[in-house]
Formats: structure tokens, sequence, C-alpha cells
């Protein structure tokens, strides 16, 4: 099954163009509140598999405050050449294959080390920064007074 092409993003991973896109609705478990951050591959040409990759942080729009990361080229590419190695086939249609990351594998697939952010009220916070890190509001409203 082809993914939308809507707000999808084009990569070329060792000479073959792939679409891709960070998953628009989270999808939490059953007695949980943490959904994982997602993101699913095909091929831009003739696509087959759909590549879906699990990481091992939250989405930037959850509410319980949980550490997140921005979903960069690098790291697409990354996982593009993980799942192939462990045997996906972008031509061949099917059920999505999936790709599970975990924490001590975003360094090598990323080169450097994951900045992480923190999700807050007004914005995402680097993870061990503070209150100063936010961006500046120019002006908070006071909340009218119902009649």
């Amino acid at each position: 099954m082809a993914m939308p092409k809507k707000d999808t993003r084009l990569i070329t991973v060792d000479g073959t163009t792939f679409r891709w896109r960070v998953s628009h609705r989270p999808a939490y478990r059953k007695g949980d509140d943490r959904a994982p951050l997602r993101f699913v591959v095909e091929r831009a040409e003739e696509p087959g598999g759909v590549l879906q990759v699990s990481l091992p942080c939250a989405r930037p729009d959850n509410w319980v405050g949980e550490r997140t990361i921005v979903v960069r080229p690098v790291l697409v590419a990354g996982c593009v050449r993980r799942a192939i190695e462990q045997g996906w086939d972008a031509g061949r249609p099917g059920p999505a294959f999936t790709l599970s990351i975990a924490e001590d594998d975003l360094t090598p697939l990323l080169g450097e080390a994951p900045e992480y952010l923190v999700p807050f009220l007004w914005g995402m916070i680097p993870e061990g920064g503070g209150i100063k890190d936010l961006p500046r509001a120019t002006q908070i409203w006071p909340r009218q007074a119902e009649h």
C-alpha cells in the first residue's frame, strides 16, 4: 500500500530516490500515554514495500514531557540503509517492513550524539536546558474573567 504524497520529502539514498514523512497521528497503546515517534519511507518511483521506523523517543506533541528529537534526512538515510541490510525490499509490494531503532542506534545512524528536546508549554527546550532557552514571548494576555 502506497503512502499519501502530501507532506512528504524526497531523499536519495545510494542512488535510489525515496519519499518519507513523519507520521501525522500518534499511535497510542492501550494504557500507555506515550506514543513513539515514527516515520514511513517508500521508493518515490514505482513504490513497492513501505518501511515503518519507530524511534526510541516520544512525538513532539506528547503531553507528558517525554524527550523527542528532530527527524533529519541523515537519520532517514541511515534507517533506510539499515532496513535494506535487514532484508527490506523497497520494490516488492507486501506488508510494511518495521524497523525499531534503539537508543544506542541513534548515534551511529546520525553520525553524532542526538540532540534531544523536551516539549514545554511554549515550545521546546534542549535537554538539560532551562526556561532561558525558550523562545521569547512578546506578550502574554491574561485570561478574561467570564461574566
